[in-house]
């Protein structure tokens, strides 16, 4: 039998950032992970250089059926505060467009800034771990029950010979079976993530904990996600796959009304991807239609009047290229059947119905996505725990003491861009306050 004032599960952002600090405040920490190290998805995320905050952290930036949760936590502990963390690490950073801060060097600089802050505080690390049950523990029991830690462990699930008992500090409010032995404690925090690549170690088991303990569910969905077509929109997309573009993206629906983003498109074998995409795939819902303008930047009308009046004699296809890559022209005349013919045109040739058709194909071309990519690409899980079952203060569950889920597990998702592990960071230093 084996105590610790915390018990952390998950070796993610938010619970490695929630072990450490707990661990500063003089706790007993153990963060238990049943893969076979901590922090893939901080090492994967960025394209290896880690997004790990944003300079415009703003609750607008988050999506919850209740928007003024996470206002709260983020204002407690913002991305300055992290910022100053790794200044004392003397992480080297750049910012590269709209605030996203990344690593200069590797996304393993976050993770060894965490594993460093664990290590100062004491924490135990316990890979290779898995959870086989957790239940509550009455208050009249529990009395004689000893100090311990979990070995940290990469390969090796060899028991340590027993420690030495030490009275306990606090009372256990809870008892894990896990596969390197029973663990009990104080305060049990749940950082298990989301659903999202499950390549990564993804598992349901925080939502699975929360129902056991009587906390209600949102609905879940991939987000941060490529959108996939079908038919005659999915070879198109296989047509142009790799061409990328600005564009402009917007998407209306009942649950977020209307949303639009300006970033980058990119054409793939499935669909489309991309900044902007990801960023309205966080609001559209199944069947939902897409608007896009591919030159946010042009009036295409005012364009083509003005090399009218210039008496351009260059064929249509060629002068578009001059605003858009020149295979997206190519295919996107050829693809729809009003503006194929129009190709080889002159613009002095246009009618005013034909350019009324190129300014709609251009400017508000829409589409219906057969769906996504799902969780296997998703970058996050939108929905998770209803956050209506956890202080915004402590991030305690309301109906199971000593019981705290931070992070993504949580109906709070983020805008790609650092977002999201700002509220990591975020909601796992406010618990770290009261476990």
């Amino acid at each position: 039998m084996t105590y610790f004032d915390c018990v952390v599960i998950g070796g993610g952002a938010a619970g490695l950032m929630c072990a450490a600090q707990a661990g500063l405040l003089g706790k007993s920490v153990t963060v238990l992970d049943h893969a076979n190290k901590v922090g893939k998805k901080i090492l994967m995320s960025g394209g290896g250089r880690c997004n790990f905050t944003n300079y415009f952290v703003e609750p607008s930036n988050y999506l919850s059926t209740n928007p003024h949760f996470c206002k709260s936590a983020l204002s407690r502990y913002t991305q300055y505060d992290f910022l100053e963390l790794v200044g004392r690490h003397q992480l080297a950073y750049h910012e590269k467009t709209l605030g996203q801060l990344f690593c200069d060097n590797k996304a393993k600089d976050i993770l060894n800034i965490l594993l460093a802050e664990c290590e100062s505080a004491g924490v135990r690390i316990a890979t290779q771990c898995s959870i086989h049950s957790v239940e509550r523990i009455e208050p009249q029991t529990g009395s004689d029950h000893i100090t311990a830690t979990i070995p940290t462990s990469t390969t090796s699930t060899t028991p340590t010979p027993t420690p030495t008992p030490t009275p306990t500090p606090t009372p256990p409010r809870y008892e894990l079976s896990t596969s390197q032995g029973t663990v009990q404690c104080h305060s049990l925090v749940v950082a298990t993530g989301g659903l999202s690549i499950p390549t990564m170690g993804a598992t349901g088991l925080g939502y699975d904990l929360a129902k056991q303990f009587g906390l209600k569910i949102t609905p879940k969905h991939a987000a941060l996600v490529p959108f996939t077509f079908k038919g005659s929109l999915l070879a198109l997309a296989q047509s142009l796959a790799g061409v990328a573009l600005p564009i402009t993206i917007e998407c209306e629906n009942a649950s977020y009304g209307h949303q639009s983003f300006k970033e980058a498109l990119l054409f793939t074998h499935k669909g489309i991807s991309g900044p902007a995409v990801l960023q309205i795939s966080n609001y559209w819902m199944p069947d939902d239609t897409l608007s896009i303008n591919f030159l946010p930047d042009d009036d295409l009308a005012a364009q083509l009047a003005q090399w009218q009046q210039e008496g351009q004699k260059a064929e249509l296809k060629t002068l578009l290229s001059r605003l858009l890559p020149k295979r997206f022209v190519l295919a996107w005349l050829a693809y729809d059947t009003q503006l194929a013919s129009l190709a080889e045109k002159t613009v002095i040739q246009l009618t005013p119905k034909e350019v009324a058709a190129l300014t709609q194909a251009l400017h508000h071309w829409q589409c219906i996505p057969a769906g996504t990519e799902g969780y296997k690409t998703a970058e996050v899980t939108r929905g998770g725990i209803n956050t209506d079952e956890v202080s915004s203060k402590t991030f305690e569950a309301k109906k199971a003491p000593g019981l705290f889920f931070v992070g993504e597990v949580l109906d709070v998702t983020g805008w790609l861009g650092g977002f999201n592990f700002q509220w990591a960071w975020a909601s796992g230093y406010c618990a770290a306050q009261y476990v």
